[in-house]
């Protein structure tokens, strides 16, 4: 990590040091040696935390998987380049991002421009991701041929996605009946990746998010993988995973105490 010039937080800092305090060396190996993709550039791309690895293994492993977790963690870029990698190497014929568009509400239909420029400010986190993969003349390229497409939630009713790497960010904003539609559009040799953070609910008061159902109704189904992501896998400045603490305990204290502000996250 020296060599390549990889910044490390002190968070990781602290892992490295207890792996091999705990004579977890070959665990230490696992994460240097698994190089999901690479950047434009030619720099890696690794998992950096316990749940990095055990995420990218388990969409590896899972034709759904369900990543939950703060923000800062990775989700939807180590999504991106795994993403990446499967229509490098041909495994996936496109890439489908999608997001649900609560901010626009019904809205969406009333910005300036196309659909592509309608979405692309939803979109911005996973287009950054991609941009890093392919740089923007290749990207623009496969958006053009098709290979890269983005839609809003709404507009994946009535399809089947075949071959296809689909990744649904921000998926605590999706209602139940919208993260049903969205699972049950999976074709053959295709993989979705539903990504979330259920402590950012943006939907309107006392509707159930899709993401908190579909996890409950599909526990135990085989073939979707489900990984829970903690502050320790925040891999920002340290002060953000300081700030998730923060937020964390103080919400474990407003439920030990009787309050219900938090309404909508059920």
């Amino acid at each position: 990590m020296v060599h390549e010039q990889i910044r490390l937080s002190q968070r990781q800092v602290q892992l490295v040091m207890t792996l091999l305090d705990e004579g977890k060396d070959q665990v230490l190996e696992d994460l240097e040696g698994d190089i999901i993709n690479f950047t434009k550039n030619g720099a890696p791309i690794r998992p950096r935390t316990l749940g990095q690895k055990l995420y990218v293994d388990t969409i590896r492993r899972n034709s759904i998987t369900f990543g939950i977790g703060p923000a800062g963690t990775g989700k939807t870029y180590l999504a991106v380049a795994l993403a990446a990698f499967a229509l490098k190497n041909h495994d996936v014929q496109r890439i489908i991002l999608v997001r649900p568009a609560v901010e626009a509400g019904e809205k969406l239909g009333f910005l300036p421009g196309d659909m592509q420029e309608k979405v692309n400010p939803y979109l911005r986190p996973l287009f950054d991701g991609l941009l890093a993969m392919f740089g923007p003349e290749e990207f623009l390229r496969l958006q053009q041929k098709g290979q890269i497409e983005v839609a809003p939630l709404a507009y994946m009713r009535g399809r089947t996605l075949e071959k296809s790497f689909v990744i649904l960010d921000e998926a605590q904003n999706t209602t139940v009946e919208q993260i049903k539609m969205f699972l049950t559009r999976l074709g053959f040799r295709s993989k979705m990746v539903v990504n979330g953070d259920v402590t950012q609910i943006d939907l309107p008061p006392h509707v159930k998010s899709g993401l908190i159902d579909a996890e409950r109704v599909l526990k135990n189904v085989k073939d979707i993988g489900h990984v829970h992501f903690s502050e320790d896998d925040v891999v920002r400045h340290d002060l953000v995973a300081a700030i998730i603490h923060a937020y964390e305990e103080d919400a474990k204290k407003h439920v030990k105490n009787g309050g219900s502000d938090h309404g909508n996250h059920n």
